[in-house]
């Protein structure tokens, strides 16, 4: 019956919102393989090392393509069978933005969580707005930044 009701759902998306979602869905897996991958290797994918793009407001066509490219993606995650977690997410908006010519930064930061072990969270900025990762990334220590710094 879920499956039923979330298939109607879809179905109710414009045919732009599909597309995204349908998109999201790959860049997903793509993020999720890219995890598999030794990190030192697949870094370079991610951006310039240590450079965060500006916090510059982004225009109104530009914040509206970062909303939906942040809703497609947390979508997307929840129906996904593999993990779909902060990394997977933010390198899959990410790549979503770079397709679109958005600039963005990735951050990769460690912490301890509730229990004091160590945590490692990784979001997404693009000006001002955080499309990934927003939960709780201000208790995380930044140790890697990753701008993207296309422009449109």
């Amino acid at each position: 019956m879920r499956l039923l009701r979330k298939a109607r759902r879809f179905m109710t998306c414009s045919p732009a919102m599909k597309w995204m979602l349908i998109e999201a869905f790959f860049y997903l897996a793509w993020g999720r393989i890219f995890k598999l991958l030794p990190f030192a290797k697949a870094a370079s994918s991610l951006g310039e090392h240590m450079k965060e793009t500006p916090f510059t407001p982004a225009s109104q066509q530009e914040m509206l393509l970062m909303r939906q490219v942040s809703k497609a993606v947390h979508t997307m995650s929840r129906v996904t069978w593999w993990e779909s977690q902060c990394l997977v997410k933010a390198v899959a908006a990410m790549k979503m933005l770079e397709r679109r010519g958005i600039p963005s930064t990735l951050y990769l930061g460690s912490g301890r969580d509730d229990t004091g072990h160590m945590a490692a969270h990784a979001w997404l900025r693009s000006g001002s707005y955080i499309l990934t990762g927003k939960e709780g990334h201000e208790k995380y220590a930044v140790v890697g930044i990753f701008g993207n710094s296309i422009s449109t």
